[in-house]
């Protein structure tokens, strides 16, 4: 088969993978706390009967760390991230974490997310709260405060910057290295009161869209051409007769 055809193949499937992660990231660009997933493809040299060819790898699915835009709302169950830092919530396998700090208190008073996750604390035990004793009040280092009084702490954590991260349920993510939880709250923190939003560029998003859609097209047609050229080299060589 020719070379060219291999090319093309391999570059279709790549800018399906890169539709496919632009598309995600379009559709969540009003989920509170999205992090924008990003594709980065290398290259592949094979060889042929004239020398190296060069095909696009697989690629590699990461994780944009930068945090969006935030809103304030004045509910007391609305806390947004300031810095690079997550909030901790309970996993089937352990703590995942998410930048959606819209919380609720179900009737035992448990802190949770819209979705049902429990909110953990520091040491990743759940957050309870007295469900009669009102709106509580939460400092910037997490503490938790109900009458006056010091109820409990939001876990924030850290994950180191060389740990890959990976979609998880409900808004998440996973951590390949332990996450560690914030004990200097100089930098890092936490805003009662406000919500962060994706950190999706709509503008640049939807241009890419729209590039990857040509770019898709333009190989197709390419790998269709190689074929049609294939075919026609295969029945002008073939045994006459």
């Amino acid at each position: 088969m020719q070379p060219s055809l291999y090319v093309s193949l391999s570059s279709q499937i790549a800018l399906e993978k890169r539709l496919t992660t632009t598309a995600n990231n379009v559709a969540n660009m009003a989920t509170a706390g999205y992090r924008a997933e990003e594709i980065k493809f290398s290259e592949l040299l094979g060889r042929s009967t004239r020398g190296e060819v060069a095909f696009v790898g697989p690629g590699t699915n990461t994780i944009s760390r930068v945090a969006g835009p935030t809103t304030k709302t004045d509910s007391p169950l609305d806390l947004a991230v300031q810095g690079d830092a997550w909030f901790g919530v309970t996993g089937p396998k352990g703590t995942l974490y998410t930048r959606d700090g819209r919380l609720t208190m179900d009737a035992n008073g448990q802190l949770r997310t819209l979705t049902g996750k429990a909110i953990v604390d520091p040491g990743g035990g759940p957050v309870t709260l007295d469900p009669q004793a009102g709106p509580p009040t939460i400092g910037r280092d997490g503490s938790i405060y109900q009458n006056r009084q010091q109820v409990g702490a939001i876990g924030l954590f850290t994950i180191d910057p060389k740990a890959a991260l990976s979609r998880a349920t409900d808004n998440t993510v996973s951590s390949s290295l332990p996450a560690r939880a914030v004990q200097d709250f100089t930098r890092l923190g936490i805003a009662q009161g406000y919500v962060e939003g994706a950190n999706v560029n709509p503008i640049m998003e939807m241009t890419r869209l729209i590039a990857i859609q040509r770019a898709f097209e333009s190989a197709a047609t390419q790998t269709s051409q190689s074929e049609n050229t294939l075919s026609e080299a295969i029945k002008t060589l073939g045994p006459q007769g």
